[in-house]
Order: structure tokens, then sequence, then C-alpha cells
């Protein structure tokens, strides 16, 4: 029961880190290229706008993935499934380096961003704040392609 409960959960915290995988992943391989060719103005904008929505939707995919995966571990430790446990928390660990990278880098950008869209204030530094939130999308893809990588580890293990 233990096992299959940690299975449900693994399932859950992958459907829901795939969420934040897709969008990332979105962001890097289109969206970067798209913000290169627009003005200050429109890029600010388009992101600022995109950040208003995206900070209140996805809140349940991030969040619920971690918790999903924190569960995940907790269950995979209790039910003796070492290899499970140890995949899994590799996962967790990656999910917390992009989330210390959200926190620190990319939210306050995009605070910033849906601030100057609502607003219509352009900020000065909007082509410095874009490049520095696209100079992490390469570290996030990768921690959450890890933190997927390790789930799916953890579904096998368990």
């Amino acid at each position: 029961m233990l096992i299959t409960s940690a299975q449900v959960l693994a399932v859950l915290a992958v459907l829901t880190n795939g969420i934040v995988y897709g969008t990332d992943f979105c962001a890097a391989l289109i969206m970067r290229s798209v913000y290169r060719k627009l003005d200050d103005a429109t890029v600010t904008t388009s992101a600022g706008w995109g950040h208003y929505y995206g900070d209140r939707r996805m809140p349940f995919a991030g969040a619920g993935g971690v918790i999903a995966t924190v569960l995940t571990v907790v269950l995979a430790v209790i039910a003796g499934s070492a290899g499970g446990a140890v995949a899994a928390g590799i996962a967790l660990v990656a999910l917390l380096g992009w989330l210390g990278l959200y926190v620190t880098i990319a939210k306050p950008i995009n605070t910033a961003q849906t601030a100057a869209a609502m607003s219509g204030v352009i900020p000065a530094n909007a082509r410095a704040l874009q490049d520095k939130w696209d100079s992490i999308l390469g570290f996030r893809v990768g921690l959450q392609a890890v933190a997927l990588t390790g789930l799916c580890t953890a579904l096998i293990l368990l």
C-alpha cells in the first residue's frame, strides 16, 4: 500500500513539475529568441503580463510538485525503498535548486516587469532585466529535467 501511494505521488509530481518544465522549456526554446527581436517596451509589456498571469496560475504546479516530491521521498523511506527514496531525493534537491533560482532571481524580475506592464512605465533597465531573467533559463530547464528524471527513476525503483 505504501509503495502504491508513493507511486501515485510520484506520478502527480511528474505531472505538476512537467507543467513547470514545459513552461521553462518554451521560454528557453522560443520566447527568449522572440524577445530578442522586440523593442524594450514590447518585451517588458509582454513579459510583464505573462508574469502577471503566470505568477497567479503556476503556483499550484510548482508548490504541488514540490509537495508531491517530498511526500514521495517520505513514503519511499517508510516503505523501505532505498532506491526510490534516493531517486526522489535527487529530484527534490533539483526542485529546491530551481526554487532558489526562482525566488532570488526570476521572481523579483517578474514583479518589476508586471509593475511596468500594469503602469505602462518601462524601466530604463528593461533589457537588462530580461537578459538577467533569460540568463538562468538553462539552469532552470536543467534542474527541472533532473527532477523529472529522478521522479521517473523513482517510479521504476519503487
